[in-house]
């Protein structure tokens, strides 16, 4: 499979990043429930490999993905790592010994994710840096403003690059732009869940990457009649249907959809060639209505 165009390239207003809109998000490479090694520790090294041989320069990822499992095998995998490649990721969150996720928007406990990752990853500063807020799925409507300072002292100290946001509201974005640039926007979105569609165009117009996470559905995969026509109809997954849509609904979105196999990462990547017609996109658009 030679290297495709990835959906072309995304570069948020006033960074010099320029990312390839097809990316890999990492949280499938550890153990049941993101907890632990790998079932197949060589197979996860190869999907990291295989995603920039084909062309990749962005990956999600995050030390509370393992914990921090995700991190040590990128680094195990691709450092030293190509002058091109952006790594993002995120805090907000930390994982008890048991395996349960709890949030930690304290400074202290922000400054220490941000340092676990610089570890794990063996960097000196990274890239960009998510700040985490709401439940599993849904955003809260609190205050990131101190959250926030912790990371723009660390961004003054020179080891974070960028800042974004992860499952946030609109007013939550607004708040932190007023405080400090921010280049992306990770918040759950795909055909079914399309509650960030307005956001989604308003980041567009400021030049912000808007990020999907469970853009396949994540538990609940997305299921439905219209898409299984759409992607008879082409003669593809369902799956390729679902990310080439995205890819098609707006050029600030940057698909990272994670797989612990190298087939099904191959055609993840063969869905940002698929061109939809007007046609099709009218078909899917209508499945979120149907699902309300």
């Amino acid at each position: 499979m030679s290297t495709l165009s990835l959906g072309g390239t995304f570069t948020p207003a006033g960074t010099s990043l320029n990312l390839k809109r097809m990316g890999y998000g990492t949280m499938q490479l550890p153990g049941p429930h993101v907890w632990g090694p790998p079932r197949d520790k060589d197979a996860a090294l190869a999907v990291l490999r295989e995603t920039i041989a084909l062309g990749a320069n962005h990956i999600d990822t995050a030390e509370f993905y393992g914990r921090g499992v995700s991190n040590q095998l990128i680094r195990e995998a691709l450092s030293p790592y190509p002058a091109d490649l952006t790594i993002v990721t995120k805090v907000g969150f930390v994982r008890g010994d048991d395996a349960s996720w709890a949030a930690d928007h304290t400074a202290e406990g922000l400054k220490r994710a941000v340092h676990e990752n610089l570890e794990s990853l063996g960097l000196t500063a990274l890239d960009v840096v998510n700040l985490r807020f709401g439940d599993a799925a849904s955003p809260n409507d609190v205050s990131l403003a101190a959250p926030l300072q912790a990371l723009i002292e660390l961004q003054q100290e020179g080891v974070i690059r960028h800042i974004g946001l992860s499952n946030v509201t609109p007013a939550q974005f607004a708040e932190a732009k007023s405080v400090t640039k921010i280049v992306c926007v990770q918040n759950q979105y795909n055909l079914v869940k399309r509650d960030d569609d307005d956001f989604i165009d308003v980041l567009a117009a400021e030049g912000v990457a808007y990020v999907p996470f469970f853009p396949l559905g994540g538990f609940s995969p997305l299921q439905s009649s219209l898409l299984s026509q759409v992607a008879e109809e082409i003669g593809v997954s369902a799956k390729q249907v679902a990310l080439a849509w995205l890819l098609q609904r707006s050029a600030n979105i940057l698909v990272i959809a994670g797989t612990s196999s190298t087939v099904h990462l191959r055609e993840n990547f063969a869905a940002a060639d698929l061109v939809l017609s007007p046609e099709q996109v009218a078909t899917l658009n209508s499945i979120s209505s149907q699902v309300e």
